[in-house]
């Protein structure tokens, strides 16, 4: 059996991730830590409760103590870094979490792993040459595209973050990117496109428009609700992952995006639509759409260029927006019992 350390499981991709895993890969062992903040549950790992080839320790990323515990106890043999605070509002009012964790939390785990599998730069201890160590990254980390729908972000589109959130994952590519030149490790880097699907926070845009509508409240909107994201289902984005950290080259980043590009005013009008036909209510859902102020450097368009991991290895989404947004209201209603 093979230990793979996942961090951040208990929250919305990693939990996703981990059910696909186990029941794809007989031969791992999962080794989740995560902190279980505000954003962690660990009721979004149910089904892997009584799976023997699942473990769960609570315990901060940033305890180097702990990693090293960790480490030596299951002899782990790769990463998959998910932890990270992720929620850009909280990042305005409180950056100092997002540096900890997303930064230093970062540089202790691919710093404790580069101790455990390599003897000194560019050299592995024979036991440990095939481990890997994989960052989950996001397309937030390029800034804010034109709206011009030719122009996306790629694996070569200069960093220019432009939030505390933004800026500390740009912080925790460019250390992993150093433990690459420096050191020689095994890294590879992904850079997602917004996820949706289920077992996502409530804080997030489409479970606030599901959530709200269904208490007849009104659905917060940001400004003119015209700010551009390429829409991705999670385990779309689970199986860019599986492919990237088997079969990805050393040293490289790659985008996954799922080509589905919507203005925020398109998923509350789509969602809404979806809630008139499977809740019907007196009057359309769309009649509680409520523009606020917008966010404070509120980037206008993502948008991902995925060419090089589906021409590299051959992945390919599964899910287009259509398909995928009406799996994810059938879960939350499901969770809302509606």
């Amino acid at each position: 059996m093979k230990s793979i350390l996942v961090t951040g499981c208990a929250g919305f991709i990693g939990s996703n991730f981990v059910p696909y895993f186990l029941d794809k890969f007989k031969e791992y062992q999962i080794i989740n830590i995560d902190l279980l903040t505000y954003a962690g549950d660990l009721a979004n790992l149910k089904e892997c409760e009584d799976d023997s080839r699942y473990k769960f320790v609570k315990g901060d990323i940033c305890n180097r103590e702990l990693i090293e515990f960790i480490f030596k106890e299951y002899d782990i043999r790769g990463v998959i870094h998910f932890a990270a605070e992720s929620h850009v509002d909280n990042s305005i009012k409180n950056p100092g979490i997002f540096i900890e964790t997303n930064v230093n939390g970062t540089y202790t785990l691919v710093d404790v792993a580069y101790k455990y599998w390599m003897d000194k730069p560019f050299t592995y201890k024979e036991e440990y040459k095939d481990c890997r160590f994989h960052h989950i990254s996001t397309d937030e980390v390029y800034g804010t595209l034109s709206s011009d729908p030719e122009d996306l972000f790629t694996e070569n589109t200069p960093y220019a973050p432009n939030s505390p959130y933004s800026a500390s994952k740009a912080s925790s590519d460019m250390i992993i990117r150093a433990y690459v030149e420096t050191f020689g490790m095994n890294c590879v880097i992904t850079n997602c496109s917004n996820n949706y699907g289920p077992k996502q926070h409530d804080e997030k845009l489409i479970p606030t428009i599901i959530r709200n509508a269904l208490k007849g409240n009104p659905i917060p909107i940001y400004g003119d609700g015209k700010n551009i994201r390429d829409w991705l289902y999670v385990l779309d984005h689970c199986k860019g992952i599986d492919l990237v950290y088997h079969n990805g080259k050393k040293g490289e980043t790659y985008n996954i995006g799922g080509r589905n590009e919507r203005t925020n005013l398109q998923i509350v009008n789509r969602i809404c639509e979806i809630l008139d036909k499977e809740v019907p209510k007196d009057s359309s859902y769309k009649e509680l759409i409520t523009f606020v102020e917008d966010r404070a450097g509120h980037d206008r368009r993502y948008a991902i260029d995925a060419t090089k991991l589906e021409e590299e290895l051959g992945w390919k989404a599964d899910e287009n927006f259509d398909t995928g947004i009406v799996k994810t209201i059938q879960w939350y209603l499901n969770k809302y019992n509606k």
